[in-house]
């Protein structure tokens, strides 16, 4: 990945060859010391490749057994190696009182990892992120890669790729 400019905070760019490159990002990810509190959002078009980071993110922070898409639940808690995390897919998220009612000004509150798939669709109720993460499909197995920090935890884990 290669550093590009930005105004205010880092920017990363890249080509992830196949999942074997998703893999190693994500292992990359999870090195990162700011993580255990912060908010990752991933953008992409469905089957952009999302959840398999995520899948991959989860495993290389130790989380053990099945991991499964929160798309109808909306959260999937997980426990890792050091700290909680949160898995958000806020794609059938439509109802802004929903964000109350299930607790999640809690969730946001509280230390650990949150990391949202659809993030835009409950925008006007979450905090800002951390980090974007945009993925866009090449081709089959390639993926453009965006990474944009927008807090200073943020632009610690980008710059975290570039050491």
């Amino acid at each position: 990945m290669n550093a590009t400019a930005s105004p205010s905070y880092p920017s990363l760019q890249g080509v992830w060859k196949d999942e074997r490159d998703t893999e190693a990002f994500a292992a990359r990810l999870a090195a990162q010391p700011a993580l255990s509190n912060v908010y990752l959002t991933l953008h992409g078009d469905l089957g952009a490749g999302k959840t398999t980071l995520v899948r991959h993110l989860l495993r290389a922070l130790g989380v053990q057994g099945r991991i499964k898409s929160p798309t109808y639940a909306v959260v999937e808690p997980h426990e890792g190696r050091d700290f909680p995390i949160w898995h958000f897919d806020f794609y059938r998220f439509d109802d802004p009182r929903e964000w109350e009612d299930a607790g999640f000004r809690d969730i946001f509150a509280s230390p650990g990892l949150k990391v949202a798939e659809w993030p835009q669709k409950a925008a006007a109720v979450t905090p800002i992120a951390d980090v974007a993460i945009s993925i866009e499909a090449i081709n089959e197995s390639e993926r453009q890669v965006h990474l944009q920090a927008f807090t200073p935890a943020g632009a610690s884990i980008v710059q975290g790729f570039s050491a």
